[in-house]
């Protein structure tokens, strides 16, 4: 399914506690942290999300190991996907390989300059993962 050229899209760095969120300007041209939330409510929370912002896409980062191989996260991720696959069939649901972007997320923090306690909350790890899963899509030719 193509992605219409203007319309936010959201991505989604899903953990088993904690998720992270992140989400384009309404031309998706820049990618912003837009939020960490309990994985419980995810599906609600995109659901009035899309409500109020009418999303473009959803882009969901998909946890795997090194060696390509799923984690114990990635069956709770594909689980995910088909539930939002159902309940939001009008939009693009990309998955994007995860791999490394809470290190890239801590690497940039640090040039960022932020401070040992700031790099070291695992929300804004979060939501710095979920923006670099969605800059990667945004540079991506799968768009």
């Amino acid at each position: 399914m193509s992605i219409p050229p203007t319309g936010r899209i959201l991505a989604i760095d899903y953990g088993h506690k904690r998720v992270g969120l992140a989400v384009t300007d309404p031309l998706q041209l820049i990618a912003s942290p837009l939020d960490t939330i309990h994985s419980q409510g995810l599906v609600k929370f995109v659901l009035e999300y899309h409500q109020r912002e009418k999303l473009a896409a959803l882009v969901v980062g998909m946890p795997r190991t090194l060696l390509n191989e799923p984690t114990d996260s990635t069956s709770a991720v594909v689980g995910l996907l088909r539930r939002l696959r159902r309940e939001l069939p009008e939009l693009a649901i990309h998955e994007i390989d995860e791999r490394f972007t809470s290190r890239l997320a801590k690497q940039a923090m640090l040039a960022g300059g932020l401070g040992r306690k700031a790099r070291q909350d695992k929300a804004t790890v979060d939501k710095v993962s979920a923006t670099l899963i969605l800059q990667s899509f945004l540079e991506s030719p799968l768009r």
